[in-house]
């Protein structure tokens, strides 16, 4: 079952009032509504989710509905719900022009009942974060947008082929958006996944720039060694004070060692205090006798 099945069983399952149920409906209507006269033909492949439409139009509208069970065999088995609803007095077309969705409540109802229609969300194991929402005309997809932006989601739209796309491909805001479908169990799934990969994208960074440090450390390393080594085949070191001089020493001694180590190293041998910035200031002092020596010779 895929991770975008799994969260429209769970939207199905919730417990919803009349009202609340009323306008996922009318949601998925907006979206998938099929209006043929005085006809009402709504297709569904998820079971669940046809269930969930069934029960509201019989409860919820007292509707007499006429279903028929298709089996497409096409790439694999699956099973088709078409609803025909009688209409005459045209109810859902005037509740869809008049819906209220003045409230947060009745309009989280009713991106639920878009989201059962045409949302799907990747998942998360598999690849990048991305949602979208399709739409068969771009007035829907903006009406549905400017409803989407009220609660702060960033979607993006665009056309493809005959369709209007509205996407996520923000992690966090993905996340938020299971949190309003009110599909928890999905949301644990689906921030696990989230919360692995960033600790493993944050670990592969500082492997990154653990590495990026070691191999400037060690650029850094080899060009100290030649300065230094020239110095010394020239009688240069002679040239610097003693406590520089006894740096440049250990650089010899213990060629491949950072800033830090070295310090350590020195304190631990001499018995005093030395720091990083200490053998740093005496790094630039032997680079600056150095240059001195260059342009002397030019």
């Amino acid at each position: 079952m895929s991770f975008t099945a799994e969260i429209k069983n769970e939207i199905s399952a919730s417990l919803l009032d009349e009202l609340e149920n009323r306008n996922l409906l009318l949601g998925y209507l907006f979206v998938s509504g099929n209006f043929d006269g005085k006809r009402v033909l709504i297709t569904l492949e998820n079971m669940a989710v046809a269930r969930k439409i069934f029960k509201t139009l019989k409860y919820s509208y007292k509707m007499d509905i006429k279903m028929i069970v298709r089996t497409q065999k096409k790439f694999r088995m699956k099973k088709i719900f078409i609803f025909e609803v009688n209409d005459e007095k045209g109810i859902f077309t005037s509740e869809l022009k008049n819906t209220d969705l003045s409230d947060e409540d009745s309009m989280k109802s009713f991106i639920k009942g878009i989201f059962l229609a045409s949302g799907s969300i990747s998942n998360p194991s598999k690849g990048g974060y991305h949602m979208e929402l399709a739409f068969k005309d771009e007035s829907s997809a903006k009406f549905i947008l400017d409803i989407l932006r009220k609660f702060n989601y960033n979607f993006k739209m665009l056309k493809r082929d005959k369709n209007y796309m509205l996407y996520l491909k923000s992690g966090e805001e993905i996340s938020d958006f299971i949190k309003l479908l009110g599909a928890v169990n999905s949301l644990f799934y689906f921030e696990d996944i989230r919360i692995y990969r960033d600790h493993k994208n944050m670990v592969n960074r500082l492997n990154n720039c653990e590495q990026a440090n070691l191999e400037k450390s060690m650029r850094t390393s080899d060009k100290q060694l030649k300065i230094i080594q020239y110095m010394k085949d020239n009688d240069y070191l002679s040239l610097l004070d003693e406590k520089t001089r006894q740096v440049a020493e250990y650089r010899l001694k213990y060629p491949e060692e950072s800033f830090q180590a070295l310090a350590d190293i020195i304190s631990s041998e001499l018995d005093k205090k030395v720091t990083k910035s200490y053998v740093n200031h005496h790094f630039r002092k032997i680079l600056e006798t150095y240059e001195r020596i260059i342009s002397t010779q030019k």
